[in-house]
């Protein structure tokens, strides 16, 4: 489990973590003992502890009725909620080393590799090796340019900016790529201000490895382990002070293990059952 497998990350901050769920006590332990879970799992059956947090999945029905949308909450030494990272369905969710990223960017790379490029420095990163149906990951380009060097920001008028562009997948869903703020350079020559980056930032963006979606065929790719090849390509122009060199397509590519699927239920006696209300 990929809480699991972050654990280590988390306590090396000085950050514990523990999970709840509506699950009983009873699944919850039986869940712990399969997995190897070393972290609590505390159990809201009868989801209070989730409604007073506003996190209740109102449209979960059936054996699903009173889960939480999936999520974390940071919360501080005093009890304070520092940070909130939630998303809407329950087949999208932040991986823990998803959220250790976005609490500590410098953090933020399970994997990296230095990739060749003109007129800077290019290193490409992810935050997680592997990952489950359903889980969402970072794909993270970081660039450090020399002094004097800058590219043109998305957004800016009459010049060639900076793009980071996926190719489409079957089976993986992308967010939108995430730019960081631009400055402002005053070019003397024209009399003009442009957006630009300079010196070192980062470009992201997160992907979903959509699961099932009631597809016996999806289902069954997803049912054991296979590594995917996500390609694309980073487009760019740099400019020094006197020289704007040629337009530059550079093809990058990050490699992801997708897990099977844990398909396998506690016993039946202790599962969850679907109310009457629900099957009718």
């Amino acid at each position: 489990m990929q809480l699991q497998d972050a654990k280590q990350r988390f306590e090396s901050q000085g950050l514990k973590f523990a999970a709840i769920s509506y699950d009983s006590p009873t699944i919850l332990q039986d869940f712990a003992k399969r997995h190897k879970i070393e972290f609590p799992l505390l159990a809201d059956p009868n989801s209070e502890v989730i409604r007073s947090f506003h996190v209740l999945n109102s449209e979960a029905k059936g054996m699903t009725k009173g889960m939480a949308y999936p999520g974390f909450f940071y919360v501080d030494s005093s009890g304070v909620i520092r940070e909130k990272y939630f998303t809407p369905k329950y087949t999208d969710r932040l991986t823990a080393n998803n959220v250790i990223a976005k609490l500590f960017p410098e953090l933020s790379s399970e994997v990296t590799q230095n990739v060749k490029a003109p007129h800077l420095q290019l290193t490409l990163a992810q935050s997680d090796r592997s990952v489950i149906p359903g889980g969402r990951v970072s794909l993270i380009a970081e660039i450090e340019l020399p002094p004097d060097v800058h590219v043109y920001s998305p957004g800016v008028q009459g010049y060639k900016p900076i793009q980071l562009a996926l190719q489409e997948i079957p089976g993986i869903e992308f967010q939108s790529v995430v730019y960081p703020g631009s400055q402002t350079l005053y070019l003397e020559a024209i009399k003009e201000q442009v957006p630009v980056f300079e010196g070192k930032f980062r470009i992201t963006q997160d992907l979903t490895v959509t699961p099932s979606k009631t597809s016996d065929g999806i289902r069954a790719v997803f049912s054991h382990k296979r590594t995917v090849t996500i390609k694309g390509e980073l487009k760019y122009q740099a400019c020094d002070k006197t020289v704007c060199y040629p337009p530059t397509s550079l093809p990058l590519s990050w490699e992801l293990e997708v897990l099977p699927l844990d398909l396998k239920r506690s016993p039946e006696a202790i599962q969850h059952k679907q109310s009457s209300e629900s099957r009718n």
